[in-house]
């Protein structure tokens, strides 16, 4: 069933899509949203129990805090990509949708990666820690095999090769980063053609440059929510490596004991 603007406005007994800022649509068997596409102003969207397989046109509902989808068809977790743009989406309820899997663990880590300004995920409040090890652990959510956003994003090539990987910036607009950072600029011979085989090491070391000028550079726009987010990510991956570290410490004290004692 198709929701339409007639339903819509029935529902929120509202004159015009633009001013209708909570709906609740649950249990009507809805298998087409489009219409969301046209509400850009929706704050608060209750969509349980439905047959919904797709959240594409949920992507300019801007203004949306809550969204209720438990019970519907979502086949996968890469749907959730259409809700990146939600910054101020905080609660949502997915369970009892065929993306959830067999594992609830790794599930919610993954949805808290995607979306970690989350405060509530099914019912459950969502705590720091938890985002920053999904930050970790989550898998990585892409955009869905032929949609309209995959298609831009890519324009049919490989993503490795599309101008809008920020790993793949060219040498002017990676210095113009670096200088807004007051990093001193690369020199040219630091940007040779990525495609030549004896190149796969500098390759590797820019792609690491980009990623970090990247992240600083989004740190800017970060709230203090999100930067204690980052914070407690950072500390628990320092922690990682300090373990690391020891434990290789200790194998080669060990090692070296063995070693004299024979």
């Amino acid at each position: 069933m198709k929701l339409t603007r007639k339903l819509v406005l029935a529902k929120a007994k509202a004159s015009d899509l633009e001013s209708v800022k909570k709906l609740n649509c649950w249990g009507c068997n809805l298998t087409d949203i489009s219409i969301f596409s046209q509400m850009p102003n929706i704050e608060v969207l209750t969509l349980s129990v439905n047959s919904i397989t797709s959240l594409s046109p949920l992507a300019g509902c801007l203004s949306l805090c809550e969204l209720y989808l438990r019970r519907n068809m979502i086949p996968s977790l890469s749907e959730l990509s259409h809700l990146r743009p939600l910054t101020r989406l905080r609660v949502l309820w997915l369970a009892e949708n065929p993306c959830c899997g067999t594992d609830p663990g790794q599930y919610r880590l993954t949805v808290l990666r995607c979306l970690p300004r989350l405060q509530k995920l099914d019912n459950q409040v969502v705590t720091e820690e938890e985002i920053a090890l999904a930050l970790m652990e989550g898998e990585e959510v892409t955009t869905p095999p032929g949609s309209i956003q995959n298609q831009l994003s890519t324009n049919g090539l490989p993503d490795a090769e599309t101008e809008n990987d920020p790993l793949n910036y060219n040498m002017e607009e990676t210095n113009k980063i670096r200088e807004q950072l007051g990093m001193k600029p690369l020199s040219r011979d630091k940007f040779p053609s990525l495609s030549s085989p004896s190149t796969r090491e500098t390759k590797t070391s820019l792609r690491k440059s980009h990623t970090l000028d990247a992240v600083l550079l989004l740190l800017k726009d970060l709230e203090e929510e999100e930067l204690r987010i980052v914070h407690t990510a950072t500390q628990n991956r320092l922690q990682m490596y300090t373990l690391d570290s020891e434990m290789l410490n200790d194998s080669l004290q060990t090692q070296k004991t063995a070693d004299i004692q024979h």
